[in-house]
């Protein structure tokens, strides 16, 4: 199982570099479309849908939906909107957790469908057609009154959204050891046993030290980059958590089966989902990127 997990971990990893760097941005765009229609097909298992009909209609439906949003949200005061309506309702998600994680009800879980896969098609797709401008300075050459000329170098999507994909593998990883180290204190026994304190704890020292490492990359402040970031961590263990509990709502053990040696394909970006509209609103919000 070991083995297949690991064969299929790379199998993904080639094809994420491949639909980053590879592919034209509106190609990635589609592709990205086509994941989440995936995931959407998954999650139509959780609000009751069985019927191969039923979930089609259900993962047509988002696809549409993907579609609207994303000539709405064209200009970037819509944009932000919808980022700030998917970050309100990560929020609630939160509560949700902590409150009643066994209320589980069909038709709430599709809308929870909507409220999780729409925003995070439009917040990747945003951010995989994006650029930030960074200065830096030309070294060795002299302006006018002999200070150096900076020059101004464009860094586009596909590396941004990577930077996105890495703090979310390091907030896993990080808590995957740091759980099993010193793992005591249970972070949500009711959802997801395994999780704990330490282990989230870890997560966001890993998440730390992958955020600095981008400051430096994209020409960010370090100590804002660190604090954001590790606000995004937060958000994708909640995505995972989220996840979790409409899974055992439903009493599935996976979303699906399509990935050998991992489950379905919600099983592989449920963190992301919930990661990519705060990731999104903060370097939208703040001008970082166009």
């Amino acid at each position: 199982m070991l083995k297949l997990r690991i064969l299929t971990a790379g199998v993904l990893a080639v094809l994420l570099a491949v639909g980053l760097f590879a592919l034209p941005p509106r190609a990635t765009v589609l592709a990205i479309g086509v994941v989440l229609t995936l995931g959407a097909w998954e999650w139509a298992a959780f609000g009751a849908l069985r019927a191969v009909p039923a979930r089609l209609a259900y993962a047509a439906a988002l696809a549409l939906l993907w579609f609207l949003a994303w000539r709405w949200t064209d200009s970037r005061g819509s944009l932000l909107i919808l980022l700030s309506i998917a970050c309100a309702w990560w929020s609630l998600a939160f509560l949700w957790l902590l409150l009643a994680p066994e209320r589980h009800r069909a038709s709430l879980a599709l809308l929870a469908g909507v409220a999780v896969l729409v925003p995070a098609f439009v917040a990747l797709a945003r951010l995989e057609v994006a650029r930030l401008e960074v200065s830096t300075p030309a070294v060795g050459t002299l302006g006018v009154g002999g200070f150096e000329i900076a020059h101004h170098d464009a860094v586009r999507g596909p590396q941004i959204v990577l930077w996105l994909i890495l703090i979310v593998i390091a907030a896993d990883i990080g808590a995957f050891f740091a759980g099993r180290r010193f793992g005591r204190r249970k972070l949500a026994p009711r959802v997801s046993p395994g999780k704990t304190w330490e282990g989230l704890c870890g997560g966001l020292l890993a998440v730390a030290l992958v955020a600095a490492a981008a400051a430096f990359d994209l020409h960010l402040a370090p100590l804002p980059s660190v604090a954001f970031a590790c606000a995004v961590g937060i958000f994708s263990v909640i995505g995972d958590l989220t996840e979790s509990m409409f899974k055992r709502g439903a009493g599935l053990k996976d979303s699906g089966t399509i990935l050998p040696g991992h489950g379905g394909v919600l099983d592989r970006i449920d963190s992301v989902t919930a990661a990519a509209p705060l990731y999104a609103l903060g370097l939208f919000g703040a001008g970082v990127i166009r």
